[in-house]
């Protein structure tokens, strides 16, 4: 059951992450520097190398300089992200739209990284309509990675457009999350429902006569 569903599996590379399905603060992954250009650089060893090859790709086919801007973050670190911007934004409601709780950030798990064109750190929507943005939403998914949340999937999501927020799920998960144009939420529960089907006929044919 556990090779079957991989979003349960914290050290799987697509252990689903949102405000109902949390990390324990507890969790540390063991994470190295990634060897690309920018601040925050830390992520999984094999998120790091298909970053890295994913930065290559980019300046090598489209002349693209791209940047990190944040990568792993602790709980603590998180807790005191969510914390300030409560306080600047004088909402929880409105910190919840923009920042993860402490606990339900795929930034804890080593495997996401926040992105930006060399030479500009800032996190906004228009990085989506920048050549080094649209890049990314069309290529991510060939070393691996998927733009976790979406324009027009924020009820799902829970949270605002983010083009610059990668996730490192494997080439397999990320190539079928991209062509099915849903969601991580969305795709991991129809495959949920699958293995469950799956799991479901074959109790049927073993006690069948």
């Amino acid at each position: 059951m556990d090779a079957a569903m991989p979003d349960k599996d914290v050290d799987s590379t697509v252990f689903l992450v949102n405000r109902e399905h949390k990390i324990s603060e507890d969790y540390i992954p063991e994470v190295r520097k990634t060897n690309v250009y920018g601040m925050s650089q830390s992520m999984r060893s094999d998120a790091a190398a298909a970053l890295e090859e994913m930065f290559k790709a980019a300046k090598d086919e489209s002349k693209i300089s791209l940047a990190t801007v944040s990568g792993y973050r602790s709980y603590s670190k998180q807790s005191t992200i969510y914390s300030r911007k409560k306080k600047t934004l004088g909402s929880v409601d409105k910190a919840d739209a923009l920042v993860a709780l402490p606990g339900a950030s795929e930034h804890q798990l080593g495997m996401a990284m926040d992105v930006a064109q060399r030479g500009s750190s800032q996190l906004n929507s228009g990085f989506g309509k920048t050549k080094g943005g649209k890049w990314v939403s069309e290529n991510a998914h060939r070393f691996g990675f998927i733009v976790r949340y979406p324009l027009g999937q924020e009820e799902i999501t829970g949270y605002a457009y983010e083009p610059w927020h990668v996730r490192y799920l494997g080439k397999e998960y990320a190539k079928a999350i991209y062509q099915a144009g849903v969601p991580m939420e969305v795709f991991i529960s129809a495959h949920r429902l699958e293995i469950y089907e799956f799991l479901i006929h074959a109790v049927e044919d073993e006690v069948l006569p």
